[in-house]
Formats: structure tokens, C-alpha cells, sequence
């Protein structure tokens, strides 16, 4: 067990962080108002009662929450069939990403975006820290699947 404690305060980390920056968010951002950090990078509160790009949101905070944590729990069953540190690594972002988008739903009923991408004539998703960690640790994950598990 002694060999997951990294990873598991990856996790702590994680939501950690994805909480505070949350919480900084509500506090500090009016909704909906976009606030230029740089030319193609703004700060853009809003909520999404979905997943990526508001999708599913016709499933109900309750099936989100029930398929969040099926997600976890697939996770974790993941991570405890590899020894790669990357791997583990990635795994470990993915969860803690997950828990802190899931906590946001169990408490608020929606999750907590405010990063935006920007061009003059394009806009990605609003997307949070914990999005950013499941992006990341799946890409580590496929990193090691794809070209590193031989």
C-alpha cells in the first residue's frame, strides 16, 4: 500500500486545489462577465450541469453523480492493475479531477467553470482546474498504454 501513498496525495492534491481555485471563482468573478488575462486566455465564470461541453445534462444531477463515481471506481480498479508511475500518475488526476467536478455537483447541482480559451473568432469551453486535471492524467494514461506498455 505504501507504494499508492504518492498518488493518493496526487488525489488530495488535486481536489484541493480544484476546490480552492473554485471557491476564488465564486467569490471573486461576476457570472458570465470575462475578465482578459491575456489576448486568447480569459477568466469566465458560469455552470455547467453537464459534462464536457455541457453534454448529458439532461441525465440529472443524480445519474451525473451515480456515473461519476462509477467512473472513480473504474479508476481506481485500473490503477491497481499497473505499477507504472506514469500510469498511476494519470490515473491519479483523472480521480482527483473527477471527485472535485463530483463534488461540485453533489453540493451546488451544477460545476464551477471559469477558464476560457479565446480568439477573436473562436471560444473553447469553459473548463475548470479539474477538467485540466483529467485531460492531463488521460493523456498520461494513453502516453503510457500507447508507447511505454511493450
Amino acid at each position: 500500500m505504501r507504494k499508492y501513498f504518492p498518488y493518493a496525495a496526487l488525489v488530495v492534491i488535486a481536489v484541493a486545489l480544484d476546490q480552492w481555485v473554485k471557491m476564488l471563482a465564486e467569490t471573486r468573478l461576476t457570472m458570465h462577465e470575462q475578465v482578459d488575462l491575456l489576448p486568447f486566455f480569459a477568466l469566465f465564470r458560469t455552470y455547467n450541469t453537464g459534462v464536457a461541453f455541457s453534454m448529458f445534462s439532461w441525465i440529472g444531477d443524480k445519474g451525473l453523480i451515480a456515473i461519476s463515481l462509477g467512473v472513480i471506481a473504474f479508476m481506481l480498479y485500473l490503477a491497481a492493475r499497473t505499477s507504472s508511475a506514469l500510469a498511476l500518475a494519470g490515473f491519479a488526476l483523472v480521480i482527483g479531477g473527477a471527485v472535485g467536478n463530483l463534488i461540485d455537483r453533489a453540493i451546488y447541482g451544477h460545476v464551477i467553470d471559469y477558464f476560457l480559451f479565446h480568439t477573436p473568432v473562436w471560444s473553447f469551453a469553459v473548463f475548470n482546474l479539474a477538467d485540466a486535471f483529467i485531460t492531463v492524467g488521460a493523456a498520461l494514461i494513453l502516453l503510457h498504454e500507447v508507447f511505454l506498455n511493450r
